[in-house]
């Protein structure tokens, strides 16, 4: 075909097509109104991957099976089918669950054959894990030869298909891989994409549209040219089709519409001059988006109809026969066809589609289509519907689940089998890691239950939605509510729940929300047991700590945490994770520490995905505390990669908080304004303690401390006061007064600290409570207090803090004219934060040093090779040290193999090694 006026698209096209001849990824969603060339630009990369090697692997969108689960990956990955074993083992569960695989042979991670049931653990995020198995299978073929995937009219791909896509699609790297998506602007749903390149087709110039419209139309009259021209405007398809409209003499209309429903009724008065039989068939064909021309004969002879009855609509070009599949020319043909038709035939084409199709391995298309076929309840039809959503589950396929109870709720004419069938996909949307319609459908299923046990399962399921969205007050108070109605019949039940509601309200709450719920907790008189009492004592713990009585609060916090290694091993991955984050309250930050980490390997283990933001945030925070801010960056940049791939964004908000922190430390004012101040920011309490925290110690750092303890003031008196970050913030706030001259602006934070300071019993806290006491002190009381602090900070805790201390004791040295005592520290301290990057505090305390009369250089930058590793090298390179295989490593990090081979051949030159033997001799010195 000739190409007019699109020359720049088809140089994006190739280019990322000779990217993947030299082992690149890319990923491209080409985006335009109906007509205007997406699809041939499309069939151009087809033909000129297969031209120069490449596999290719192609689908197309249907509106009519844009309900059905999982849909758009069979269609595109189903010859691929048999190299679904060969993937690692969960991923080998979400995708064989995915494309409906009921045996899956032993791969070489041991998978042995036969898919039973996945955990819920590992389901928290199937869908995101069926992304990752995309990916790695993906790479897998890559490996052979360069691949491209084409996925037309990718708008009208279910939901479960479009998310494991662009899931894969955002991890693409060096795998040889490209991934194209056409999706149309308007007249169609959305297929929002974030984070892909996007090429935007538009119409054609003048001059193009006259070339295009004269190698169709030259035996037209130049009054039709012009005419159609005008209503083409611009667009390709039209000027294409419109002629030939011209000539079969359909009917001119006059009215003013959109190029897109102008070529759309083109094409459906010209399947409408086509005779019955040949419409029936194209309306099977168009209902059946595998395009499998046995099913597809089989279906319309039931109907009367055969394939010979196609010839029309060959001869009209509309459709062809290729490789026993039925294929439409255009996509917009297949819509004409389907929307053209009266219902009632829409109807009997789905109904004959489910007869027609074999039972063997089309449990679900078949199901749907009978749900397709239905207009009134039927309950033959939601049984059937939720049999295979039982099948699904056995998969680990948890969005199918949900989506096929859902649906034969829809159908179910008796009202207990529907609220049931509710409930049912509500558990499976919240085990999918669908949150937003698992609340939805908790909320239409709950008020019909009567058994309190569901209804409270439930509430648990619309109430951790809301935390996870920052709708607090909603949160505690379905929890308050569904304990109290609970209570009766599962007391641990209601106390959890309690726990639960305790926690949100003391993070985002007034404090009176706190003590209503802790008042309720009282007046429900649980029995103390081993199911009641950890959770009980927590709540009541937490009232105390908004109480700022630490003392009382803390060694119930301390237990609840400790149980982790036994009592509430039974508890979710959320729930454990959100009692571990105590530990930062309770100040044992290593021991938290370890539960972070250990949790973060169990979510890496369990492909749970959905619940890794999350793991990696708290760990972030935790390697940030202790000081060891390379570490810290790590997690949180990995933390919000994976939240901004799969579009949690209170994490993302959380997680930039981490790293504005990590920016102020090292005086990167820009960045750290950058992560901390966002228009769309959330506005909930940890969201603002770690962003305002976090430019309150950038003006610390930066000498200005007026503007720090402004900041400071301001989250103090504000809805994030009970906040951990705000507790360690405190240091800094005092530190901040003391610098601007208002030492009496700082009393009751002393005071708060240093009650906390005393409850934790850690060394490291009441160092630096006798750090800030001596910020505070008159001088012949401040060197009693810092020799006290040094000598506690010996025994080890965090070695920032450590070095702060050392630098205000090497000030307080200096300025009482003990300059030859004052190196000591300040030498200490310059050293800590030259090796964590802390620029703006390494300079002072060598401002300090030279007026010691010590001349001190500045680091030479780069003297630590590992500094030169990006956050990801750095990960990939600790495993590998560790002795697993690339595949082994892309499993944990979520990467295809190729990628991680990618990651270690930038890596190996920087840190001067040529092979994995040489790596692992420098696994003890890499940092971690």
């Amino acid at each position: 075909m000739g190409w007019y006026g699109r020359e720049d698209e088809l140089g994006v096209i190739d280019r990322v097509l000779q990217g993947a001849r030299q082992g690149r990824s890319a990923a491209l969603v080409v985006r335009g109104e109906a007509g205007i060339g997406k699809s041939a630009l499309l069939a151009h990369a087809v033909d000129a991957a297969r031209a120069e090697g490449l596999r290719v692997l192609r689908a197309t969108g249907t509106d009519s099976e844009s309900e059905l689960p999982f849909a758009g990956l069979h269609l595109l990955l189903g010859r691929a089918a048999d190299r679904v074993g060969e993937l690692p083992e969960r991923q080998a569960r979400a995708l064989g669950g995915a494309l409906g695989l009921s045996d899956v042979a032993a791969g070489p991670e041991g998978m042995v054959a036969g898919l039973g049931p996945a955990s819920v653990e590992a389901s928290g995020g199937d869908r995101f894990l069926t992304g990752l198995a995309v990916l790695t299978l993906l790479a897998d073929l890559a490996e052979e030869q360069p691949l491209l995937c084409v996925v037309d009219d990718a708008h009208w791909l279910d939901k479960a298909s479009a998310e494991a896509l662009l899931f894969a699609a955002r991890r693409l790297d060096a795998e040889g891989v490209v991934m194209l998506f056409a999706a149309r602007d308007t007249y169609a749903p959305p297929f929002p994409a974030q984070g892909l390149d996007e090429l935007r087709v538009g119409a054609l110039s003048d001059a193009a549209a006259r070339e295009l419209l004269a190698e169709h139309a030259a035996d037209l009259p130049h009054h039709a040219r012009v005419r159609i021209l005008g209503e083409a405007a611009g667009n390709p398809l039209a000027l294409r089709e419109l002629p030939v409209a011209q000539r079969e003499g359909l009917a001119h209309d006059t009215t003013p519409i959109s190029g897109h429903a102008r070529v759309q009724r083109t094409f459906t008065d010209r399947i409408s001059g086509l005779p019955q039989g040949t419409r029936t068939v194209l309306l099977v064909a168009a209902a059946e988006a595998t395009d499998d021309l046995a099913v597809i004969a089989s279906a319309a002879s039931e109907l009367g109809a055969s394939v010979t009855d196609l010839d029309p609509a060959e001869r009209k070009d509309l459709v062809r026969v290729a490789e026993g599949r039925l294929v439409f020319r255009h996509p917009l043909i297949r819509s004409a066809a389907y929307r053209s038709a009266p219902l009632g035939d829409r109807l009997a084409a789905h109904r004959a589609l489910a007869h027609a199709l074999p039972c063997v391995g089309n449990i679900d298309r078949r199901a749907w289509h009978l749900a397709a076929a239905t207009t009134e309840p039927d309950e033959y039809v939601a049984a059937v519907l939720e049999e295979t959503s039982e099948h699904a589950r056995a998969r680990g396929g948890y969005t199918a689940v949900a989506a096929a109870c859902e649906r034969a709720a829809r159908l179910s004419p008796d009202s207990r089998d529907r609220v049931r069938r509710l409930a049912l996909a509500a558990h499976a949307a919240a085990a999918a890691g669908e949150g937003p319609r698992a609340a939805d459908l908790a909320t239409r299923a709950a008020p019909h239950l009567t058994d309190p046990l569901r209804r409270a399962e439930l509430v648990k399921v619309r109430a951790a939605v809301a935390r996870e969205q920052g709708r607090l007050e909603t949160s505690y108070t379905l929890l308050g509510e569904g304990a109290a109605a609970v209570a009766a019949v599962a007391p641990g039940t209601a106390a959890f729940m309690l726990y639960e509601a305790v926690t949100a309200a003391w993070l985002g709450g007034p404090r009176s929300a706190v003590s209503e719920l802790t008042a309720r907790l009282a007046s429900l008189e649980l029995t103390r047991s081993a199911d009641t009492a950890p959770f009980v004592d927590a709540a009541l713990a937490l009232e105390q700590l908004a109480a700022d009585d630490p003392k009382a609060a803390l060694p119930a916090l301390r237990d609840l945490v400790s149980g982790l290694g036994g009592q509430h091993a039974g508890l979710g991955l959320r729930e454990r994770l959100s009692i571990a984050a105590w530990a930062f309250s309770t100040g044992d930050l290593e021991a938290g520490h370890k539960h972070f980490t250990a949790l973060e390997q169990e979510c890496r283990s369990q492909g749970a995905i959905g619940m890794l933001p999350l793991a990696l945030m708290l760990l972030a925070r935790s390697h940030t505390l202790l000081g060891r801010h390379r570490d810290g960056h790590t997690a949180a940049s990995e933390g919000l990669r994976v939240a901004e791939d799969i579009g949690q964004l209170p994490y993302v908000d959380q997680i930039r908080g981490v790293l504005a922190h990590l920016a102020a430390v090292e005086g990167d004012e820009e960045r750290c304004r950058e992560l901390a101040i966002r228009d769309d920011v959330r506005a909930d309490p940890p969201c603002l303690a770690w962003g305002v925290g976090a430019l309150g110690l950038l003006d610390l750092g930066l000498g200005r401390p007026e503007a720090a303890l402004r900041r400071y003031e301001e989250l103090l008196d504000g809805p994030a006061r009970h906040a951990v970050r705000v507790l360690y913030s405190l240091p800094d706030l005092i530190e901040a007064a003391a610098r601007a001259g208002a030492p009496d602006r700082a009393s009751a934070a002393l005071a708060r600290y240093e009650a906390w300071a005393e409850a934790t019993g850690q060394a490291w806290a009441e160092a630096i409570a006798l750090r800030c006491r001596a910020l505070l002190a008159p001088e012949e009381r401040a060197g009693e207090l810092y020799e006290r602090a040094v000598r506690l900070h010996q025994g080890g805790g965090l070695p920032f803090e450590r070095a702060r201390t050392g630098l205000l004791y090497g000030e307080w040295l200096r300025r009482a004219g003990r300059r030859t005592e004052a190196r000591v520290p300040l030498r200490g301290a310059a050293d800590a934060f030259e090796s964590v990057g802390a620029g703006p505090w390494a300079e002072r305390a060598r401002a300090e040093l030279r007026a010691t009369g010590e001349s001190r250089p500045a680091a030479t930058p780069g003297g630590d090779r590992f500094s030169t590793l990006t956050p990801q090298e750095l990960q990939v390179t600790r495993l590998a040290a560790a002795g697993l295989s690339n595949r082994d490593i892309g499993a944990q990090l979520f990467l295809s193999p190729r990628t991680v081979g990618y990651h270690l051949y930038n890596a190996y030159p920087k840190l001067g090694v040529a092979s994995r033997g040489e790596l692992a001799r420098l696994s003890e010195r890499l940092p971690g």
